[in-house]
């Protein structure tokens, strides 16, 4: 059977914007060029000549937090607890059956930036594409901040999942979501508003906080969701292993058979 592999990931990027300002990587290029002196430090009395073309390596020296770029959120991000009371797991500790499985794509470009979906707005979209969920699923929303990756106004774009949608997720056994937007939750622009409104703390990364209750991982900044289909592929979503941390790196792929 034919196999498509869909690249789902941003890369991390000095000059496209995904973060805001203080929040973005930086990135230092090193070119073969550059560097011969560096392989010198190893073998004393190499010249430049003495290698092919006089070139060194490439090499990168990267400043990054474990939340720029594709990456996958572990329960500790959260909260210091998740299923009432226990210690919340680190990204080392993620299981890694969790990040390989069948995958769903719920599809809301069409609500207004800053919306919070509902549990209801779920079950009409899996209505509409004839999917019920299953334990494991990894449950992806395409949102309009797809389509404004690298604007200056992706970190304000599109809608957002609140404990209510994600409690309906996490209770039927999903353990993975994830999202083509900066943030599963609303863009906290609109939250802030409707807080200043309100004064109701708990709407305050309300998405997040739901794993509290039951632990659960999440990919923000996924990208290229709106050529996958509902259904019918599987995803990939392995995150890079740092020790004791809130999340780690993930090159997302989506697996489809054609």
């Amino acid at each position: 059977m034919p196999r498509r592999l869909v690249d789902i990931s941003i890369a991390l990027d000095n000059d496209v914007i995904a973060d805001p300002p203080p929040m973005r990587p930086r990135i230092t290029y090193r070119h073969h060029g550059e560097t011969v002196g560096d392989i010198a430090l190893f073998f004393p009395g190499l010249k430049p000549s003495d290698l092919p073309d006089g070139a060194g390596w490439a090499v990168e020296q990267a400043a990054l937090s474990t939340h720029n770029g594709t990456h996958l959120d572990a329960p500790w991000h959260y909260h210091p607890t998740m299923d009432r009371g226990k210690r919340a797991i680190t990204i080392d500790e993620v299981p890694l059956d969790w990040c390989f499985q069948p995958g769903v794509k719920l599809d809301f470009r069409a609500k207004p930036d800053g919306h919070v979906v509902s549990a209801a707005e779920i079950e009409a979209e899996l209505d509409r594409i004839g999917h019920v969920l299953k334990p494991l699923d990894i449950v992806v929303v395409n949102t309009a901040a797809g389509l404004a990756y690298g604007k200056p106004d992706y970190v304000s774009t599109g809608c957002g999942m609140g404990c209510e949608a994600t409690m309906h997720l996490t209770t039927r056994g999903v353990r993975v979501v994830g999202t083509d937007a900066w943030s599963w939750d609303a863009p906290f622009v609109h939250t802030a508003a409707r807080y200043r409104q309100t004064k109701d703390p708990s709407i305050i990364w309300e998405g997040h906080k739901a794993g509290r209750h039951i632990g659960y991982c999440q990919i923000e900044k996924l990208h290229n969701l709106e050529s996958l289909p509902a259904t019918g592929f599987r995803i990939c979503c392995f995150p890079v292993k740092v020790k004791a941390a809130s999340a780690g790196w993930t090159r997302a792929v989506a697996i489809i058979d054609d």
